[in-house]
């Protein structure tokens, strides 16, 4: 009895004195003259209906109600502006925002100095931004359903969730699909990206000056590109999938100090993985399977760590055009390799023969496409095979001194099955596409 007393008090004191709770009707105006007659930390409940005009929230609120109960901003700039700390929206419908690029205009946006933000539970359907934390700290966005806009040039959507020069921004277990990307973080550290789901997107993280964060148990299912860290430092990568994704799976690009592991890129993309002058790196514990280059290494990416991927049935395993060798094994332990033939006899799971990915006719099919019509030639097989067996006259290039035998595991949950194999028939050459993966200025 004393607990439970003690445990009512301490609810009550938290609260403050002049918290209530406020029914709001639907119609025009409505919801705006609410917020301008309450006081700090009262609880608005929408009733269902539309809620019609946009509004700002210039004190702590929390605006709540059901998914029947829609703030719509009917099409006019952005449809919900959070200008003050601790304002929580739950539970409603946001939709009808402006198609304002330079303003970004959005579903809801969160200003500079609104920290702490809640932004839960909630469905942001058409708007340009889904939501934008523009500027406060420790927001949390979470357990949102997020659809954007279908314009036919994926350019010119807006992203579901926008980050820019926010701390502490933690993104949780949304679903987001359609718009251009899944989250786009700018500008910005120390936030955490985890457990959301990407679908029909350009790209599922984009990561642009976003630094010490991580993106972590993520699903990327039928976008451009799943994972994109970009001129970044010290991001966790961990425990994502990459499904019939269709030009990369993970892409660092000027990212340094990264931490990649437990990641699964499947599916027919044009490259698993895409290395761009990229240094310090540790990419270990991944799988990579069925793309077209399994991992490209270009543009003088130094001092990578590579150990316990598995590659399987990429039609090119690796693609490295270098002068020198390069170890892609960490304290004796390598990596997977679906077409290296050895054996084990020592029984430690370590291959008995080193493995090399490519040989001299690789570097001359990738700087001589033309070359290509000769790969079948009796002359091209006998190159290949005096290289394999005098390894003295292979080029520079990667060398895995201890390949494993048997190749690491990543399961994917079964809800996620028919998705990937919906995306996977969807892909095909004849689409009308926009978007240019190697055009790094439309990043």
């Amino acid at each position: 009895m004393m607990r439970s007393l003690t445990f009512v008090f301490a609810v009550i004191f938290a609260l403050p004195l002049w918290a209530g709770e406020r029914a709001v009707a639907p119609g025009q105006g409505t919801l705006a003259k609410a917020i301008a007659g309450a006081a700090p930390g009262d609880v608005l409940i929408l009733e269902p209906g539309s809620h019609l005009g946009a509004i700002v929230i210039d004190r702590p609120l929390t605006l709540t109600g059901t998914p029947e109960a829609i703030i719509d901003g009917a099409g006019d700039g952005t449809v919900v502006t959070i200008d003050a700390s601790d304002v929580t929206i739950t539970n409603l419908t946001v939709t009808g925002s402006g198609l304002n690029s330079e303003d970004t205009d959005s579903g809801i946006k969160i200003l500079r100095k609104a920290d702490r933000a809640l932004v839960e539970n909630n469905r942001v359907l058409g708007n340009l931004h889904g939501i934008d934390v523009h500027g406060g700290h420790d927001a949390m966005v979470r357990g949102n359903t997020i659809e954007g806009t279908r314009n036919p040039r994926m350019n010119d959507r807006g992203n579901g969730i926008y980050v820019w020069n926010s701390p502490g921004t933690v993104v949780e277990n949304n679903s987001v699909r359609w718009g251009r990307d899944g989250i786009f973080s700018n500008a910005s550290r120390k936030g955490t990206y985890r457990g959301n789901l990407f679908r029909d997107l350009r790209f599922a993280v984009h990561y642009m000056y976003t630094n010490d964060s991580e993106v972590s148990g993520n699903v990327s299912i039928g976008n451009h590109l799943g994972y994109a860290i970009m001129f970044s430092n010290k991001v966790v990568v961990k425990d994502n999938l990459s499904l019939s994704d269709r030009s990369h799976g993970v892409m660092l690009n000027f990212a340094n100090n990264a931490d990649v592991s437990g990641n699964l890129v499947r599916g027919g993309a044009d490259r698993c993985t895409f290395i761009y002058n990229a240094h310090k790196n540790l990419i270990y514990d991944n799988r990579f399977e069925g793309c077209n280059i399994g991992i490209h290494f270009t543009a003088g990416s130094e001092r990578n760590v590579l150990t316990n991927n598995a590659f399987l049935g990429n039609r090119t395993q690796v693609k490295y055009v270098g002068t020198r060798d390069i170890e892609w094994s960490f304290e004796g332990r390598g990596n997977y390799w679906s077409d290296h033939s050895s054996f084990d006899l020592g029984g430690d799971g370590i291959a008995d023969s080193a493995f090399r990915p490519n040989d001299l006719m690789d570097h001359i099919l990738w700087s001589q496409p033309a070359a290509a019509l000769l790969t079948g030639a009796p002359v091209v097989q006998l190159i290949r095979w005096a290289q394999s067996s005098f390894p003295a006259t292979l080029p520079g290039g990667v060398v895995d001194s201890a390949p494993l035998m048997i190749a690491p595991t990543i399961d994917v949950p079964t809800q996620y099955l028919a998705m990937e194999a919906e995306a996977a028939t969807r892909w095909n050459e004849s689409e009308p596409d926009d978007f240019d993966i190697n055009d790094l200025s439309s990043h």
